[in-house]
């Protein structure tokens, strides 16, 4: 049973980079509403499309990362990067009624993860997807490396696959933000397992078992 915690771990971290994404689906979902007016406190607000979205999706991180924070006493930096970016691009989505700065997001935000990971290789002792797996799973250091290296493509792929297709594919681009963006994360998840689950130790030889 020992020897499966690993993989438990690994499968807590896994779910839990899904939970950036619980903002960015009820984003897409108010999007998606046609227009209305509500009353609310004594106010007309609007529900639907681009600007009420964004709303949302700044409210809802406020609350999905700061419930993480009274949960856990703590964000990771990864966490804190994306509460501040959907701070600073979606306030200034609002400010000026203008969602260029909204597509602006993802590819500055997946971009300084880019930067942060391959800083790793040069500041401090281990790279920086070691130092967020190490405690769970025990691999060679130039497998660490690698791995750490194949997370700086993701992101810089990342990054420009959401630049291009928002300003090239305006139609379209909130729905590649959401699932493009989702369906990247999990084949990329998908192949770092495959790749981690070649190097990972034996199971320990239970000694009854070569009688």
């Amino acid at each position: 049973m020992l020897y499966y915690a690993p993989f438990l771990k690994r499968l807590a971290y896994i779910v839990k980079q899904f939970i950036d994404f619980i903002p960015l689906l009820l984003f897409f979902i108010v999007f998606k509403l046609e227009p209305r007016e509500l009353e609310l406190l004594g106010h007309s607000w609007t529900l639907g499309g681009i600007f009420s979205a964004t709303a949302v999706l700044i409210a809802t991180s406020v609350v999905v990362y700061g419930s993480l924070f009274i949960a856990q006493r703590r964000l990771e930096k990864s966490q804190w990067l994306t509460l501040i970016g959907c701070l600073v691009f979606g306030s200034l989505t609002l400010a000026f009624h203008s969602e260029t700065f909204l597509k602006w997001k993802a590819p500055v935000v997946n971009w300084l993860f880019a930067l942060g990971f391959w800083g790793s290789h040069f500041i401090g002792k281990q790279p920086l997807i070691q130092r967020m797996m190490g405690h769970a799973i025990e691999l060679p250091n130039p497998v660490w490396r690698k791995l750490n290296l194949a997370w700086v493509a993701f992101f810089i792929f990342s990054g420009a696959a959401n630049l291009f297709v928002a300003f090239t594919f305006h139609d379209i681009w909130v729905d590649f933000k959401v699932f493009g963006s989702l369906g990247m994360t999990l084949v990329f998840l998908v192949a770092q397992g495959f790749y981690i689950s070649r190097h990972l130790p034996n199971p320990p030889q239970n000694p009854s078992q070569g009688a």
